[in-house]
């Protein structure tokens, strides 16, 4: 498989690399997926997903990811475990690299997704998907009539909790900062209103509870003093950070990381076209990512059939 020249590679396995997967394979152009070591992307570590369409009454992330990839291989996409950790996008085919073994491909669908950003707890860790989550949007009903806690102070930490106000009873917004950093007309949404509890200059220390969250303990970073409040949901807004490092000096980069779009789905080379996270800065939604994996597929098949690529 490594000495061929694939028509498509596809790097990465969430729902964007796996419907560019579903779409390019059902064009009978062979895309080989190299899905990372473990695939599925962020969805193998969520649980009730109920805003994918199709599921009436929800669907376990981990589930949705293997019937995606089942999809895939039925079509006859073919995967390689694994990371990429190097690329050569200097001359066509394009080169990837799994440790040391060298794949080829006349297309390269970049789809590596972008990682949320994560508090350093091992309470965090080990809540996460019991309580403690990154998207509002995701989660929300799930704590209806609840209190629970944000933590950030950016526009993204304010849009969660104006989001979350639909739902639960009371929302703490905790910044590490003595200031909100969101936009003015974000801050508006908020301030002044009793439904939000603003507490500046802290840090969440620790996340309460065993199987869920029961509290959250968090210290005054000026006067070390420390309370627990009684949130039994914690949404981390903290920002993304897009898996693009091995692309950094191959394709252009947005100045927070993400791979530039050029036109719809190319990038800087053609030929290498980017699906998903690890280029929007804005929705980080599993159906905004699929709809994203299929555009960049029918682009690269349109490039592949003008240009009559084959495999080598």
């Amino acid at each position: 498989m490594e000495n061929s020249i694939h028509q498509i590679i596809i790097i990465g396995s969430g729902p964007a690399g796996l419907t560019a997967a579903i779409y390019a394979s059902r064009a009978s152009l062979q895309p080989l997926v190299i899905e990372g070591a473990q695939f599925g992307g962020q969805l193998m570590q969520t649980t009730l997903v109920e805003n994918f369409p199709g599921f009436s009454k929800g669907v376990q992330g981990p589930d949705l990811m293997l019937a995606m990839r089942k999809q895939a291989e039925d079509f006859g996409t073919r995967f390689v475990a694994g990371d990429a950790t190097k690329v050569d996008f200097s001359k066509r085919p394009f080169t990837v690299w799994v440790g040391e073994q060298e794949f080829k491909a006349q297309a390269v669908i970049i789809a590596t997704g972008a990682r949320a950003k994560w508090l350093p707890l091992e309470s965090a860790e080990r809540l996460r998907g019991r309580g403690v989550t990154a998207c509002a949007t995701c989660d929300a009903p799930f704590f209806k009539g609840q209190d629970v806690l944000v933590v950030g102070g950016g526009d993204t930490a304010v849009e969660e909790a104006s989001y979350l106000a639909k739902f639960c009873n009371k929302i703490y917004l905790v910044n590490i900062l003595d200031s909100l950093q969101a936009s003015k007309a974000m801050q508006e949404r908020i301030l002044g209103k009793p439904q939000f509890e603003i507490i500046l200059d802290s840090s969440v220390i620790e996340i309460l509870g065993g199987g869920k969250v029961i509290g959250v303990k968090v210290k005054n970073n000026k006067t070390q003093e420390e309370k627990v409040l009684n949130a039994t949901g914690v949404f981390i807004a903290i920002g993304h950070s897009p898996a693009s490092e091995i692309f950094k000096g191959q394709l252009e980069l947005e100045r927070d990381g993400r791979i530039k779009v050029i036109d719809n789905t190319r990038t800087s080379v053609a030929g290498v076209f980017v699906a998903g996270d690890v280029a929007d800065n804005k929705y980080w939604q599993a159906v905004v990512a699929a709809g994203f994996g299929a555009m960049s597929a029918l682009d690269a098949q349109k490039m592949i059939e003008s240009s009559h690529a084959t495999i080598g």
